[in-house]
């Protein structure tokens, strides 16, 4: 069968599917719709092929008792300026925007966490390429989005062979940039994240050199306004939005295929793509607690970034987190779940 890259173009909106993402990218704050019925409305900010479509195609925005206003946004940053400024109330993100949030002050709280595989998350090179181990990376132009989860994880996967950031020559650019800049030879090596892990992988154009598995911390969130949280009514309402996102993804991890057809929809992923994106990375998490553990990794993160002068002081992490949905949840430590045909 021809396999195929999707086309840059086709790429711009599916800018942080799954991970978070630095850089100027917009906030496209034009409404996806609104679900439920009652007085009360949750503003809900999301991103193209996420909480909204997995908590519809598992059935989980059926009996709101309140409603949910959708806003849809191209990444991680805009979504929490929005956060911040009070225009939404809670919205999903990856482990690095909450931490430049943090460093900028913004009024924002992690309410939830996911703790995922890492293996998504990769140093590609070209099929072609002599490099065989990351050592071998010094010297060598890699290309990743500034700020992004990926940028942490090259760090640390530098850190691990021994190497600095300085040791290789980077080049910041955003994943459509870095898709033409790695297929055309421009760049030695791209540090991104799934699902164009999968796109390059599936397209038979790039290898994994090293991944972010044991290296970076797998974990996603819930941000909340500290505001909305205030609020009586509105915390039931982020409550029970909460649980309805936890066991969508439990179906997620149960309906794979089901799940990868109406991703691939959402977002014009081929459905091969989705696939493997979803059983490397997406079906593999599992909802964790915003405990000790998960501070502890974000402050390291937001460490390392305040290290390279991206984050302007110290970042005290642990003020930006709120624990009262914790329940019964395992730790944030707790193993994801593994696809053995991933």
């Amino acid at each position: 069968m021809r396999r195929h890259l999707v086309p840059a173009a086709l790429l711009l909106p599916l800018t942080l599917l799954l991970a978070a993402c630095g850089g100027n990218s917009a906030a496209d704050t034009a409404g996806a719709g609104t679900d439920g019925k009652g007085s009360l409305t949750l503003n809900v900010g999301d991103q193209k092929g996420g909480s909204e479509a997995v908590l519809r195609a598992a059935g989980e925005l059926k009996n709101l008792d309140y409603k949910i206003k959708w806003s849809t946004f191209t990444s991680g940053p805009p979504l929490l300026e929005a956060v911040n400024a009070k225009a939404v109330d809670i919205g999903g993100v990856g482990n690095t925007p909450p931490v430049f949030a943090a460093g900028a002050g913004s009024k924002v709280s992690v309410v939830a966490a996911w703790h995922g595989a890492s293996k998504g998350e990769a140093i590609l090179v070209p099929k072609n390429s002599s490099l065989r181990k990351p050592e071998e990376l010094k010297g060598r132009s890699i290309a990743v989005a500034q700020g992004s989860s990926a940028h942490f994880q090259l760090i640390a996967s530098l850190k691990e062979a021994g190497l600095k950031l300085s040791d290789v020559k980077v080049k910041y650019l955003q994943p459509a940039d870095a898709l033409a800049a790695f297929t055309g030879g421009k760049v030695d090596a791209w540090a991104v994240w799934d699902p164009y892990t999968s796109q390059v992988l599936n397209a038979e154009q790039g290898r994994i050199l090293t991944d972010g598995d044991g290296v970076v911390n797998g974990l996603s969130f819930q941000v909340a306004a500290p505001s909305a949280l205030k609020d009586t009514k509105k915390a039931a309402a982020v409550k029970d939005y909460l649980e309805r996102l936890r066991r969508a993804q439990d179906w997620v991890y149960r309906h794979p295929d089901a799940w990868a057809k109406v991703w691939a929809k959402d977002t014009g992923l081929p459905y091969e793509v989705a696939l493997a994106s979803v059983k490397r990375t997406n079906a593999s998490r599992i909802a964790v607690a915003v405990d000790k553990p998960l501070i502890a990794s974000e402050q390291r993160i937001a460490d390392t970034f305040t290290e390279l002068k991206l984050i302007p002081g110290k970042v005290d992490f642990a003020a930006f987190v709120d624990t009262r949905f914790n329940g019964g949840l395992p730790p944030s430590t707790t193993t994801p779940r593994v696809y053995k045909d991933s």
